[in-house]
């Protein structure tokens, strides 16, 4: 997948939001949306619980099927799509399982890696950027805090990968020839190298092109309700610290104006309050508003209904925002790392260098992030959070 931005360059859209707040349904007529104008679009779920096929009124397989002209859309089967990226690694965990006594079941369901979906998830989307079919990517993601597990993993994995996979590869050349002669342990075979090689190289790709706000938009999808609130912030501030564009926020299921009955009344006011508060603290976001129908939402024809509400003259898959969450800006006294964290608690908040890394930590959530080669090896002069910013000053370079 590249990162390119220029005319013809796939543009993808990813919707997330806590569980039951309408992601699925938000994604599914955004792409439609975008089918009914001509456009050429691919839609896919990063959700484990897969529900587009619900949503769509249609029935998905892993492959693509064209549900109206210019809209293919799918549900990946997991374990089929990482046999076909990983076969070599695979086989080589079956032969090692089997030398070690493990039953067939068993070994089949211990290929199976933890994080699995949230893999296939990034490759299908690397897939389907990669074969320039498409002029917009639409990924219906899974409850907020799987998508924040999801974007992080390239990162995790470059991390490693960094630094274990080419001392593993040296080391494992190695030891092969010794370790033949004293154990019919199966030892990995280059090829298995090469095939991880390949595929930490794809996620780094899809990595690349996901961090582009150019190429790439988060849209975080609420309901006027202060819990669901409350993660939504999380989640902007969680995503921003791995460097990905948030550009709108659509608020779902708000109590139409015309609405009329008088228990609703103090529903309507909270909801109004909610609203209002929407727009402060996710400002300079832009936030559309889907309001709640009489009748359930299902099938083609309502969810381009509900498109057409939500977003207008607006085009679902533009960059609605400008900027990147991290930037080096010169200082007056030297260069300053910029990590754009709104809505973040400063209390939660922690920075150290290890390294040539900058490390931040967020709560639960912690990313190493490699320094510019014209930052690494100087002094941190200060670090200090405000308006939703971390700035991080360095050493100005000796003269």
């Amino acid at each position: 997948m590249s990162a390119d931005t220029g005319p013809g360059a796939t543009r993808v859209v990813l919707f997330t939001g806590k569980g039951g707040v309408g992601k699925t349904t938000t994604a599914a007529a955004a792409a439609l949306h975008l089918a009914d104008a001509g456009r050429r679009v691919a839609l896919t779920s990063a959700d484990p619980a897969h529900s587009l096929a619900d949503a769509l009124g249609v029935p998905l397989a892993t492959e693509l099927r064209e549900v109206v002209p210019g809209l293919w859309a799918q549900q990946v089967d997991a374990r089929q799509r990482l046999e076909e990226h990983w076969g070599e690694v695979r086989e080589w965990l079956l032969e090692v399982f089997d030398w070690a006594g493990v039953r067939s079941v068993e070994a089949e369901e211990l290929s199976v890696l933890p994080g699995l979906d949230d893999l296939v998830a990034l490759l299908e989307i690397q897939r389907l950027g990669s074969v320039g079919e498409f002029d917009v990517i639409v990924v219906d993601c899974g409850p907020t805090a799987e998508t924040v597990r999801l974007l992080s993993l390239p990162d995790l994995l470059g991390w490693y990968s960094d630094r274990l996979l080419g001392a593993s590869r040296r080391l494992h050349r190695l030891a092969r020839p010794v370790l033949g002669r004293f154990t019919n342990l199966p030892i990995a075979r280059d090829e298995v190298f090469v095939a991880g090689s390949d595929l930490l190289d794809r996620i780094d790709a899809v990595r690349i092109a996901l961090a582009d706000p150019t190429a790439t938009s988060v849209r975080l999808v609420v309901q006027p309700e202060q819990m669901v609130l409350a993660e939504a912030r999380r989640t902007w501030a969680s995503l921003s610290l791995f460097g990905y564009s948030v550009d709108g926020v659509v608020v779902n299921r708000v109590l139409p104006d015309d609405a009329d009955a008088p228990f609703l009344d103090g529903w309507r006011r909270t909801q109004a309050r909610h609203l209002e508060r929407i727009r402060a603290d996710f400002d300079p976001l832009p936030v559309f508003r889907a309001d709640l129908t009489a009748d359930e939402l299902g099938g083609i024809d309502d969810l381009l209904a509900l498109a057409a509400r939500t977003w207008g003259e607006v085009d679902p898959s533009a960059q609605l925002v400008e900027g990147r969450p991290l930037r080096v800006e010169e200082g007056p006294d030297g260069p300053v790392l910029v990590v754009g964290l709104p809505q973040a608690d400063a209390d939660e908040l922690d920075v150290a260098t290890v390294g040539d890394d900058l490390v931040v930590t967020l709560g639960a959530l912690r990313r190493s992030l490699p320094l510019p080669a014209s930052l690494r090896r100087r002094e941190v002069r200060s670090a200090r959070f405000a308006d939703g910013e971390l700035r991080v000053r360095f050493d100005a370079p000796a003269s």
